[in-house]
């Protein structure tokens, strides 16, 4: 199947990519480069540096070469200084920063859990760029514990002028005017920012918007494979439908307080099973029966929602403002070492060596497609000389 502007789609059955791109000038561990706006994008891109399947640290090494290859900078995840700096002896240097996604279950209204923060934005300062953590479900009914407990942070972050940038990331479901709110009350707060989780607000959307024409009929509770499907399609596509306009709503209100936005970019649909989202956005959702001449569904994204949000997010973010995380890890396939194969001479089963060269030629390309709106975008806006 073909996707847009000639891109493939795939059909998933059923891993982390991070990219990074600025609008303009200097920001979040930039350094000025040359080449095309597109090559820039790319040289600027972060993409998630990670072991994801079982094995060695040769596994480390292929993600250094790929990186490298691709001209990406690395995010990982750290539970612990001490396993970061690990990680990052793997990583390839490069002009821009690694940014990192501090362990889940960190909690901000916690004293303990942001003293986790400041170890590692006082350990690392002048190493990354940024610090990505949760929001918490329990935040909501504590709005003025968590903006003490961030100006807090803030006040910490910057007694080190070279310290990373901390972004709480709209993770728990919670009602997205709650979240604007929040940072529009952080506005003072420079070290202190926001990141939108695309999935994670497009997927609440949707169900809210099923709910909406089916009360006390839950669409997550439905699948692929429900005898009920063949009759709900048509709502639940419009209902999948209404994820973009919220996320670029969104993406305009917390642009207009002139800071930097982060995005973790991912795509997905509410009637998957499990982890509802972090799929590519060249995939499609199979289904036992024709709909609009597919036996599959558009997910909530797809390649032009994609191009909508990078779009909206140039044009809406001030220069230096913007940074677009592709979060991607529900990646199933294999693919031959080639050109690596020269870092597995120990292994006799190269399987799971495969498997993570194809996960990371799937992040290449979705780097790609977003590099493709990004360099168009730039150019219109003017931007394409000084990112």
């Amino acid at each position: 199947m073909r996707g847009q502007e000639g891109s493939e789609d795939k059909v998933i059955c059923g891993g982390c990519g991070v990219w990074v791109m600025e609008r303009a000038r200097r920001g979040l561990g930039e350094a000025s480069t040359e080449g095309t706006n597109a090559d820039k994008v790319l040289r600027y891109g972060h993409a998630l540096f990670q072991q994801r399947v079982d094995g060695d640290d040769a596994l480390l090494k292929l993600a250094g070469l790929r990186f490298a290859q691709m001209g990406m900078a690395a995010e990982v995840h750290a539970n612990t200084p001490d396993q970061l700096e690990y990680v990052l002896q793997f990583v390839p240097s490069h002009a821009r920063l690694p940014v990192v996604h501090l362990n889940r279950g960190i909690n901000v209204l916690h004293r303990r859990d942001r003293a986790v923060v400041t170890e590692f934005a006082d350990r690392f300062a002048g190493r990354v760029a940024g610090l990505v953590v949760h929001d918490k479900r329990e935040m909501a009914a504590q709005t003025d514990r968590l903006l003490a407990a961030l100006r807090e942070l803030n006040a910490r972050l910057c007694e080190r002028p070279d310290g990373p940038l901390v972004f709480l990331e709209y993770a728990a479901g919670l009602d997205r005017g709650w979240f604007v709110e929040v940072a529009e009350r952080l506005q003072a707060a420079e070290r202190v920012s926001c990141c939108i989780d695309v999935g994670h607000i497009g997927l609440r959307q949707a169900a809210a918007r099923f709910g909406d024409s089916h009360p006390g009929l839950d669409l997550r509770k439905l699948s692929p494979v429900d005898d009920r499907l063949p009759d709900l399609v048509a709502d639940v596509q419009d209902a999948v439908g209404s994820a973009l306009p919220h996320v670029l709503d969104v993406t305009r209100s917390l642009a207009r307080l002139g800071k930097h936005v982060h995005f973790h970019l991912h795509d997905g649909h509410p009637l998957i099973p499990g982890l509802r989202d972090h799929f590519s956005f060249l995939t499609r959702l199979p289904i036992p029966f024709s709909y609009q001449g597919r036996r599959s569904l558009s997910m909530m994204y797809g390649p032009g929602g994609l191009a909508s949000i990078v779009s909206a997010a140039i044009e809406a973010c001030p220069p230096q403002g913007v940074s677009f995380t592709l979060e991607i890890h529900q990646v199933e396939g294999r693919l031959p070492l080639t050109d690596a194969a020269w870092l597995f001479p120990h292994w006799r089963d190269t399987t799971n060596a495969e498997r993570m060269n194809y996960w990371l030629s799937v992040l290449s390309e979705n780097a790609m497609l977003i590099s493709q709106h990004a360099d168009h975008d730039l150019s219109l806006s003017g931007q394409g000389g000084r990112i």
